[in-house]
């Protein structure tokens, strides 16, 4: 009953529609070929245009793979053939080590299978998932398998399977395998997949031609031949005929790995020590540095490694992670932190490199320095025990080894920049190996410049990991903040806040690691990891100081062409005007200026400009022209004297007793025309010629006018 004596409604509410009974019974595992193929999208088969790009680019990344792994230079052959409106069927055949009979099934029809998943070595693949995941996309689009045709050695049979993979449980089917699978193949060894799919072919920035285009220059040593769909077919002959070196696998680093990593590595140590554990499962681990760690973190080197506590197992990778921290330079980090508002232990984090909230207060309380101090207020006194402080927590470990990575070499850099650009100037720089989680990588840049390259244009950027370009997100990718970063007005070139610089520039980054930090299975962005954001920018800034060397040498040339042009449009008028005031031979001071002229502007003069007796035959004439440059321009302006009409002059006669002391006092003599003639002299002369008619009377005269105007100013 309600208040006011109603009877109350029946309950609303519905009835409960399952139990919990009922819902457990409808709970089941998925396999991971289920989950991908409602989620084709994280393996970059979102649109028809890009899955054509993707299937060719992981059967290109394994021929690649496999090649040098088995020591072959590389051959590859790509066809796309449209088989109707929006179908297309993809060959990528190389000449690789081949595939056993037996793994051809799970290599090409099982997500998840490989051999690059479990070791610290370079690689294009990484997950087992690429060409798997190609062909899952051509069979559900499609609904034809993948076609493989594999052959280990000369005189070994060549096998033909069709293969599918079974979504629910994620294991392939041969469908051929009741058939002669043996068919005659012409090759010695090598491999040939072959898949439809539903796909779109197209240009632009990210087509199949740009893909195939940047892997050339980023592999050198392949030679392809592309034959597209529609147009002729392009061969790219091999730039270098050496494979890269082999990359070695190596074990974690000290630097940068995580605390679950750490946990994992100890508590599965067995019986052995800590000690043991150190050396045997990182690399540059050697035994004073495992006891060095050991000792700063408060644990005993001989304790059975399962048996560390939590808090020493956190001692010990705190003392792993502060040797990996850097500070800024002292001088520089103490401006930066006198005009700061934050606090100390936030600028430790922002400006130094490796610094985690727990290592920033760790240093700190270290030094005697509160973690909340505000910046401004540090001393330098404070600063210098702060230094003291990260240094005496740090153990000395060495870089890991570059032998796990196998970055492009800046010779072959610029080969390849070349062969894909048409520019004027060209710069590569590899970076030294660093760490990010405990995985060795290696960043290095190039770009060229001028050219033909765009103008009126945001430089163009080629982005790549483990020799791959990655063509798709690049808003999303850590490589392109770090050339954001970059200041590239500071070497010559325009460029908003946020954007790319705009110029006649192209921009190369290439990631070589162990295992790539990439932002989802698509394999399209690099992760923006600190560590890596800071070494790409450290690579672009070296390869952008010598760019701007460069473009500043372009501008003082284009200055030095101007006055040379300058100097060039009116050496007939002065020699005419010098001619008049002087009676010396017109044609005589002519020489004198144009021998003078290359040596005056420093450019290079042309061969048939250059003066007999090399550039010391006009020793004064060259010393005395920089004191003429503006002096040409106001000679122009003011008192340039017209052609005269009467005909040329004879030579000037030997000068009188009275006029001798005159020409004297003017610089004349009988030698060259400007043998006597100091820079100051020479200013005034030019320079105060008052006017045409002034300028055809007699030396004599002349020298008289300047004495009565000019005789007191310097």
């Amino acid at each position: 009953m309600t208040m006011d004596g109603q009877e109350r409604p029946p309950s609303s509410n519905p009835p409960r529609r399952a139990t919990a009974e009922a819902m457990a019974t409808k709970q089941r595992d998925i396999s991971v070929s289920e989950f991908f193929t409602k989620n084709r999208h994280l393996l970059g088969f979102d649109n028809p245009a890009k899955a054509l790009l993707t299937t060719i680019k992981e059967a290109v990344d394994n021929a690649l793979d496999a090649c040098e792994e088995a020591g072959i230079l590389p051959s590859l052959e790509v066809r796309v053939e449209e088989l109707a409106e929006g179908r297309y069927r993809v060959r990528v055949e190389d000449n690789g080590p081949g595939i056993v009979k037996e793994q051809i099934p799970k290599i090409f029809a099982k997500l998840l299978y490989g051999s690059k998943f479990h070791r610290l070595r370079q690689s294009r693949g990484q997950q087992g998932i690429g060409i798997s995941a190609a062909g899952m996309y051509g069979q559900l689009t499609t609904g034809k398998p993948v076609v493989v045709v594999s052959k280990i050695g000369k005189g070994r049979p060549a096998w033909r399977l069709e293969v599918r993979i079974d979504a629910r449980t994620n294991n392939p089917e041969v469908l051929n395998k009741d058939q002669n699978t043996t068919v005659p193949w012409e090759k010695d060894h090598g491999t040939m997949v072959e898949l439809e799919l539903s796909g779109l072919y197209r240009g632009g920035r990210t087509s199949v031609d740009a893909y195939l285009e940047q892997t050339v220059v980023a592999n050198p040593h392949l030679e392809l031949t592309w034959h597209p769909p529609k147009g002729n077919p392009t061969h790219w002959p091999r730039a270098c005929e050496e494979l890269p070196p082999e990359a070695h696998e190596i074990k974690p680093h000290p630097h940068g790995v995580e605390l679950g990593m750490l946990l994992k590595i100890l508590h599965e140590a067995g019986a052995r020590s800590v000690r043991q554990t150190l050396l045997e499962e990182f690399s540059r681990v050697t035994a004073p540095v495992a006891e060095d760690l050991c000792r700063r973190a408060g644990v005993s080197a001989d304790t059975v490694a399962p048996k560390l506590s939590a808090e020493e197992i956190g001692a010990l990778h705190a003392v792993m992670q502060a040797s990996h921290a850097a500070l800024p330079p002292p001088r520089r980090f103490a401006v930066k932190l006198a005009k700061s508002d934050g606090l100390l232990r936030e600028d430790l984090q922002e400006d130094g490199a490796g610094f985690t909230p727990a290592i920033a207060e760790r240093v700190l309380r270290a030094a005697g320095v509160e973690p909340t101090m505000k910046s401004r207020l540090v001393t330098p006194a404070l600063l210098d025990r702060v230094y003291d402080a990260l240094h005496a927590s740090q153990v000395k470990i060495l870089p890991p080894p570059a032998t796990c990575v196998v970055p492009i070499g800046e010779a072959l850099l610029l080969e390849g920049l070349k062969r894909r650009f048409r520019g004027g100037f060209f710069a590569a720089h590899t970076r030294p190996p660093a760490v990010y989680r405990g995985n060795p990588f290696v960043v290095e840049a190039g770009i060229a410049f001028g050219g033909e390259l765009a103008k009126d244009e945001p430089a163009e950027l080629l982005r790549f990991a483990n020799r791959v370009p990655l063509l798709y997100q690049p808003r999303a990718c850590g490589v392109t903040e770090a050339v954001l970063k970059v200041d590239w007005k500071a070497y010559g070139l325009q460029q908003r806040k946020g954007e790319l610089p705009v110029g006649p520039l192209a921009v190369v980054v290439h990631l070589a690691s162990v295992w790539v930090p990439y932002t989802s299975e698509a394999k399209e962005a690099v992760a923006h990891y600190d560590d890596i954001v800071r070494e790409v920018r450290m690579a672009l800034m070296e390869c952008g100081r010598q760019l701007g060397t460069f473009v500043r040498a372009q501008e003082s040339e284009r200055w030095e062409a101007e006055r040379r042009s300058l100097f060039e449009k009116y050496i007939m008028e002065l020699s005419v005007s010098l001619s008049a005031i002087t009676r010396v031979p017109e044609e005589r001071i002519l020489k004198d200026f144009t021998e003078a002229l290359p040596r005056h502007v420093k450019l290079a003069a042309p061969a048939a400009a250059e003066p007999e007796g090399g550039a010391g035959s006009t020793p004064q004439v060259a010393q005395e022209m920089p004191g003429t440059a503006v002096m040409a321009s106001e000679v122009t302006m003011v008192e340039a004297a017209p052609e005269p009409a009467e005909p040329a002059p004879e030579p000037a006669p030997e000068p009188s007793a009275d006029e001798e002391p005159v020409q004297r006092e003017l610089g004349f003599g009988s030698g060259s025309a400007f043998e006597d003639v100091t820079q100051r002299k020479t200013r005034r002369l030019l320079a105060r010629e008052p006017s045409k008619q002034r300028a055809s009377t007699a030396p004599l005269e002349a020298s008289a006018a300047v004495r009565r105007t000019h005789g007191g100013r310097k």
